[in-house]
């Protein structure tokens, strides 16, 4: 086994970034304050197409957040993608209501736009219409947005867009994350640009803007004391961590570039073994989506493949030392959430059994790609004509 792990999508840091936070450092400025968290927040807000952001310590403390200034509390119903990770779905309940999970269409894989809107409309007619709907982009794929959005709006539904796997990604030239009520971003580690933990939320809204920043920071009262009015929480992104978030935006678009690039390698390279009698299957990006890629995602059907499975292409690659993943497990398969209500056309099932994610960093190198399609190539072989 080659002794260097490849990772699924490991952070992309360069020289600029270093100098932001040993600036950080030089002046003091380490509390959840300061100058490059000022500059990161207008600079991220301008560059995703809304009028503001507050960064704070997670996606996940960025969902909770949203949530809340949506108006989410106990016993209220939240509808949300059921294809995502836990993060997306966790945060209802951090605030007493319950999730109400949608299933997936075939196209983009995200939340089914028809599925969903029926859901709004049976609630509505007999006065149990959810309090708001949390709307992921998965894989940097833009969900359906158009016809979820009239939905809600028509019948009063606040648009949360989960965004965290979609920095970079747009719909119709418009960025994910700026169509809802709010929108979240995730910096994790994993994500296209990182401040090593982080998050933001987005809105339009300058009222909701600054209540979230005040509930970021403990929600202490405008006293020379510390007085405290409402409940808050310990979510304000610090200063040096802001700072490695500013030099990230700079190096962005060439970040979804990378990985844009990266799905088309795949493509290419899948599409000679598709031409000797396999069917590997992709993410498609339907015309006016644009996906920053941010994973390269695949689906294996076995029955178009001779018997070959995501789970066998997996292992094989895990004893190499490369990493790959299932896609997300559905939240209502999750042990957590059996007692939700959900809403299901097989769909997220299917692609949960059949789909894998594949090494996707921006930085992988000519070498690195070459491990993995030949490692591919020793499964493709044994299969070939089983």
């Amino acid at each position: 086994m080659n002794p260097n792990r490849l990772y699924l999508s490991p952070p992309d840091i360069g020289s600029t970034e270093i100098e932001l936070v040993l600036e950080a450092f030089q002046s003091n400025w380490i509390a959840p304050a300061g100058p490059n968290l000022d500059a990161f927040e207008q600079d991220f807000a301008q560059l995703v197409g809304s009028k503001h952001a507050v960064a704070v310590s997670s996606g996940t403390a960025a969902l909770h957040l949203a949530l809340r200034l949506a108006g989410v509390g106990p016993g209220d119903e939240v509808l949300c993608s059921s294809l995502t990770f836990v993060a997306s779905a966790a945060p209802i309940t951090y605030l007493g209501a319950k999730p109400v999970f949608i299933d997936s269409e075939e196209i983009s894989w995200n939340m089914d736009p028809a599925l969903a809107c029926a859901v709004i409309e049976q609630k509505a007619k007999v006065g149990k219409t959810p309090k708001a709907l949390v709307l992921v982009h998965l894989y940097g794929q833009s969900a359906d947005i158009a016809p979820i959005k009239a939905c809600c709006d028509k019948h009063g539904v606040k648009l949360i867009e989960d965004a965290a796997e979609a920095l970079g990604s747009k719909l119709n030239e418009k960025p994910c994350g700026s169509f809802g009520n709010f929108g979240i971003l995730s910096f994790n580690g994993n994500k296209i640009i990182t401040t090593s933990s982080g998050g933001a939320v987005l809105s339009n809204n300058i009222p909701s803007i600054d209540h979230i920043r005040h509930l970021s920071t403990q929600a202490r009262d405008d006293a020379p004391h510390y007085q405290h009015s409402n409940l808050g929480y310990n979510y304000r992104m610090s200063n040096v961590l802001a700072g490695i978030g500013r030099g990230q935006l700079e190096v962005l678009n060439d970040r979804v570039e990378a990985r844009r690039n990266n799905f088309e390698r795949y493509k290419k390279y899948f599409s000679k073994h598709n031409n000797a009698g396999f069917t590997i299957k992709f993410q498609e990006a339907p015309s006016g989506y644009y996906s920053n890629r941010w994973l390269t995602c695949i689906l294996v059907h076995p029955a178009l493949n001779n018997g070959l499975t995501r789970e066998i292409i997996r292992l094989a690659l895990e004893e190499e030392n490369i990493e790959s993943r299932p896609l997300w497990k559905p939240m209502h398969q999750q042990p957590i959430f059996t007692d939700c209500k959900s809403y299901l056309n097989g769909v997220s099932d299917k692609l949960f059994e059949d789909g894998l994610c594949l090494p996707s960093g921006s930085n992988l190198t000519e070498e690195e790609f070459d491990r993995i399609f030949e490692s591919l190539d020793h499964i493709f072989a044994k299969y070939q004509n089983s």
